[in-house]
């Protein structure tokens, strides 16, 4: 039986990722600091990303490997850990001979090209947060390139669905207005915006993971090209809910003022970018390749009500 390590266990997108390569002959290793088991097959290893030994023994034997960890979302944070976890990773992967996949998210990305990423969107970051997404990426790429190791990387917008934590949209709009409050939004509320369901992101991750040529490449996660405004997501779930709703926008002056007293939004600021413009998150390459479209965004709200 083949070896699939989840390094980064429980999370959003983990979940269903295990789920999927439970249908397959893959017996799957949970890793975390304090793992769970998705599928009652699976294997649960304690221990820390930022421990190369740690990362090695769960990661022996392994025929692939996906890296799905979550970290503090903090620059300096980031800045500090990234690199340790993808050269752990890295090292692990190539010592196995293992192929990788890396769930990344849009930072790294040229933030000039925000209104139309696709694959070939070159990687100018000009955030604290994206300059690190590069450089893990650029690390990854080059042992690629070295032909140490065969790897993909799995993208995704922000990202919402079911019970996702850490999901803007999940937080400050659907839970608020599931409980009868006032939706919230930064910036604003009348940009296109691109939101990848996380049942859709972590389907596609695993079945990329079980293509021969999908490899040493990156993909684009199924997205609704729709690219709703917050406006338009709070009328739908205004007409699910029946509710009267109006978004609650805060603008960028009164960020300013609270990021001094409230940590969060002092690391919200540097990616005003990505919320105070169309922001459209292109997935035709995935959609064209293999026929996998995203869950319509009506859809996948009204299952976030459920």
């Amino acid at each position: 039986m083949k070896k699939a390590v989840i390094l980064g266990a429980n999370g959003n997108i983990g979940k269903y990722v295990s789920l999927e390569l439970a249908k397959t002959d893959y017996q799957l290793v949970q890793f975390s600091r304090k793992p769970q088991k998705i599928n009652h097959t699976d294997i649960l290893f304690a221990g820390d990303i930022l421990d190369s030994n740690s990362v090695h023994k769960a990661c022996e034997g392994a025929d692939l490997i996906f890296l799905l960890v979550g970290i503090q979302y903090s620059s300096k944070a980031w800045a500090k850990q990234w690199p340790v976890i993808m050269r752990n990773t890295l090292d692990a992967s190539i010592a196995n001979q293992a192929k990788l996949v890396f769930f990344d998210n849009m930072y790294a990305l040229d933030p000039e090209e925000i209104s139309h990423l696709t694959e070939k969107t070159a990687l100018e970051a000009s955030s604290k947060k994206g300059k690190v997404r590069k450089q893990i990426l650029e690390m990854l790429w080059s042992e690629v390139a070295s032909k140490k190791l065969k790897a993909l990387v799995a993208r995704s917008a922000d990202f919402y669905g079911p019970g996702a934590g850490n999901s803007m949209l999940n937080e400050m709009v659907i839970s608020k207005m599931k409980s009868g409050k006032k939706p919230q939004w930064l910036y604003s509320a009348s940009k296109k915006h691109s939101f990848t369901y996380v049942p859709d992101a972590g389907k596609a991750t695993a079945f990329l993971a079980l293509q021969e040529d999908s490899w040493n490449q990156a993909w684009n996660l199924p997205t609704d090209s729709s690219y709703p405004s917050l406006e338009e997501i709070v009328h739908i779930l205004n007409e699910e809910l029946n509710s009267s709703h109006q978004v609650q926008v805060m603008p960028a002056w009164l960020i300013s003022v609270l990021s001094l007293f409230m940590s969060i939004l002092k690391e919200v600021k540097e990616l005003r970018y990505q919320l105070g413009q169309d922001y459209c998150f292109d997935s035709k390459k995935i959609q064209q390749k293999y026929g996998i479209y995203p869950t319509p965004i009506r859809e996948g709200l009204k299952n976030c009500l459920r």
